[in-house]
Parts: structure tokens; sequence; C-alpha cells
């Protein structure tokens, strides 16, 4: 799916432009460098993230203790800095992407049960796929390297207020056959895509405001979680199935870990079925950010929306 121009876009403002030109040159430079530089320079900018950010660290600070309530608070600081230079490395990867090619990106992402994914995309390709996965590792890798291995998927995109620097990130999606739904349409869309035998890619590990989400236990806290992948499996017959790409260590390799498909409840109870669904979602994101908790993005309020009567978190 191109960018498409309309006519009622307000013109780019002055500050569009600067926002543009510092997020464009500084993306440009980065992909000018040697990738190992490059990703060495990234993570140092991640890094320095947590220090300058006071209060998005305390934000993340507060996830991790309820997350991990028997882990030391060394040991909560050093996750966070740890993924903070995971971010940092994100954003320098992703400016190196135009290097990347259907022979030389195996070199940088592998995959952990090789015929597991083969069968899913042959499954897909007769029913479209659902892939549940969350801002973990290098997620805008996981959608790139789908692509370059011959088998785009297609995204829920929620449209940044600059829309020069929105246009910049869905060129970059789009080399590798990505395409990109616009959020208030995404429903809609999203059963076209799975009737047309696409693969879908929906991270599902962010808050979702009012009836929006159901609630479902993450970390043992309920979370306002989007049903969104319950509710297209059981409209659609489409397969869940948890993938993930992993960084290994520090490194500049990544493995795609895929986890098997999310069963659903059926219970004949629509409701009940959806909750509990979504809720097996959660628990497979819960294990990939249990194994590793330096890859998930921390500075999220994932409980700020609570149940009727439940004090505010944040």
């Amino acid at each position: 799916m191109g960018v498409s121009s309309e006519d009622s876009a307000p013109a780019p403002t002055l500050r569009d432009r600067l926002e543009y030109w510092i997020a464009a040159g500084t993306f440009g430079a980065l992909g000018r460098l040697p990738r190992g530089v490059a990703v060495g320079l990234g993570a140092r900018i991640g890094e320095l993230l947590y220090f300058v950010a006071a209060p998005l660290r305390k934000i993340a600070l507060a996830n991790l203790e309820r997350a991990f309530p028997d882990k030391a608070d060394s040991e909560l600081r050093s996750i966070l800095r740890r993924s903070c230079r995971n971010l940092g490395r994100l954003l320098a990867e992703a400016s190196q992407f135009r290097k990347l090619t259907a022979e030389n990106f195996s070199d940088y992402v592998t995959v952990d049960d090789l015929e597991l994914w083969r069968n899913e995309v042959a499954r897909a390709a007769e029913t479209g796929g659902i892939i549940l996965t969350a801002h973990l590792g290098n997620f805008e890798l996981l959608a790139y390297a789908h692509g370059l291995m011959g088998h785009p998927v297609t995204l829920v995109h929620r449209t940044m207020r600059n829309q020069l620097v929105d246009h910049m990130i869905l060129d970059l999606r789009e080399r590798v056959g990505t395409k990109s739904l616009p959020k208030k349409q995404a429903a809609r869309l999203l059963i076209r895509s799975l009737r047309n035998k696409e693969m879908v890619a929906l991270p599902a590990d962010q808050n979702q405001r009012g009836n929006a989400g159901v609630f479902a236990d993450f970390f043992g806290v309920p979370a306002c979680t989007t049903p969104g992948p319950a509710r297209l499996a059981a409209h659609t017959g489409a397969p869940i199935v948890p993938v993930f790409l992993v960084r290994e260590g520090e490194s500049e390799r990544h493995r795609l870990v895929i986890y098997p498909e999310i069963e659903l409840a059926d219970t004949g109870d629509k409701l009940a079925d959806l909750i509990e669904t979504t809720r097996r979602c959660n628990q497979a994101i819960e294990r990939i950010v249990s194994d590793h908790p330096d890859q998930w993005i921390w500075f999220h309020k994932r409980w700020r929306t609570r149940p009727e009567g439940e004090p505010k978190l944040y």
C-alpha cells in the first residue's frame, strides 16, 4: 500500500520541516557509517536516554518493579540500561536497512525453528495469518526481514503528527513490500487482508483505553489489552502465531523466535472467549519479555487504564 497524499492534509509547518531535517539528517548520517560503528553509536545514544530522561526512567522502573517484584533495585536498573541501549541499536540498525538484501540479511537474522516458520508461512497462504508480536528486540526488523524472505507482512500504522517523518518511515517499510494500514480503518482492512491470505503483524503489548480493550493479566496485574488478534482469528479463522525477533545478547545478530499457535477459547460465551484468548496472547508476550526483559520498551505506561474502582498506577 503506497503512501497517498491527502488533499485535506495541512501543509508542513516550519517546525515539521526542522524535525524532518534533523531526523533525516541523523538517519542518513548513521546509514552512511559502517554497520558496527553505527550500532555502537546507537547503543551509546540509547544509554544517554537512561540518564537524561528522568520522568521516563521513573515510569520504566515502576513497571519493572511491578513485573519483577523479587529482583533487586540494582538489577532492575541494569535491565533498564540495557533496554535503552537496545532501543538505540534498533534506531541505528533501521538506518542500515537499505544495505540489507535477500542475499545478506541472514548474516544478521536467523530463524530458531525454520521448519515451523515455513509451515506457518504455507498455512498463511491458505488461510491468512496473524503474527502476534511485541515492541521487543528489533521489532522493525521483524517485518523487514519477512519482506526480504519473500513474505511481506501487513501492519497497522498510527499516523504521526509530522507527516514528513511519517512518510519517511512508511517509505522505508515499503521497500520490502510491507503494507501499512491506517489505524482508523484497521478493523475492516485487516479482515480484507486476511481474506486475501496475507500475514498481518499485530503488536499487542500496549495499553488500550476505554472500550478499545479488555482486561487480561500481564505479569499478574490486569492490563487493558487489545482483543484485536482474538477477534480477527474468531472472525476469519486465521491462526494466531506468536513471533518475536530477539537480539542475541548485545550483538548485531537476531533470532526469529516462534511459539506454538494460540488456541482459541471456545465455550460459546463470545465475550468470555474473547477475554480468555486475549489472556493467552498476553501469556505468550509475558513469556518472551520474561526471557528477555532487557529488550522490551519499559517506558510505556502498560497498566495506565485501570478496572473501574481501582486507583491509578502512574
